[in-house]
């Protein structure tokens, strides 16, 4: 169910800027962008920040990592809008598509480097069960993680743990794929802020 909070509520400015977004993009504003800007005092802004600097900030892992991962916690939350968001633009920053779908169809058999299928798995199993212990941490270290990749990665999956269940309360819609083939495109150019 769709609380339509989404819809209601925004400053006169807000609803200009989201009229000419809607013109010249041809697409709605994601219910997501909506969200950072209802009460960006109490939320908005600071998701904003945080997001960005987990997804664009200096890291070891590349663009398209941080969004695949984004992705992959988002299957786990079982999170429609979420998945497809991150899918199609984790897509887009590897220019592979097929890749992308292979790791969220199965991960242990998917064409990635071992280093990122450890690092999935931890967040998954951080997603799913709330935790994770000194023995997983081993596993993705021995993978060849550094440990600042490890704080990178948990960054992404804390980011998109609020996220997913933030995009389940408010009953997000999901777009048509050109809607999220062009907010992947917004993403990639600008990144979350």
């Amino acid at each position: 169910m769709r609380l339509d909070i989404l819809d209601h509520g925004y400053r006169r400015r807000t609803k200009l800027l989201f009229a000419l977004i809607r013109r010249f993009s041809g697409h709605p504003v994601p219910d997501a962008a909506r969200l950072v800007f209802y009460r960006p005092g109490f939320y908005g802004a600071r998701a904003k920040e945080f997001t960005h600097e987990a997804m664009r900030g200096p890291s070891d892992w590349s663009v398209g990592d941080r969004e695949l991962m984004a992705a992959y916690v988002s299957k786990v939350n079982e999170t429609a809008f979420c998945i497809r968001a991150h899918t199609a633009t984790a897509s887009q920053a590897y220019q592979d598509g097929p890749r992308v779908a292979a790791v969220l169809a199965d991960l242990e058999s998917a064409p990635v480097e071992e280093p990122l299928r450890a690092t999935l798995r931890m967040l998954g199993k951080l997603t799913r069960e709330g935790k994770v212990g000194a023995e997983d941490m081993r596993e993705v270290l021995a993978a060849g993680v550094s440990p600042q990749q490890v704080k990178d990665a948990l960054a992404v999956c804390a980011a998109f743990n609020v996220t997913d269940r933030l995009a389940d309360a408010f009953g997000f819609e999901v777009l048509s794929p050109e809607g999220f083939e062009a907010g992947a495109k917004y993403l990639l150019k600008r990144g979350y802020r």
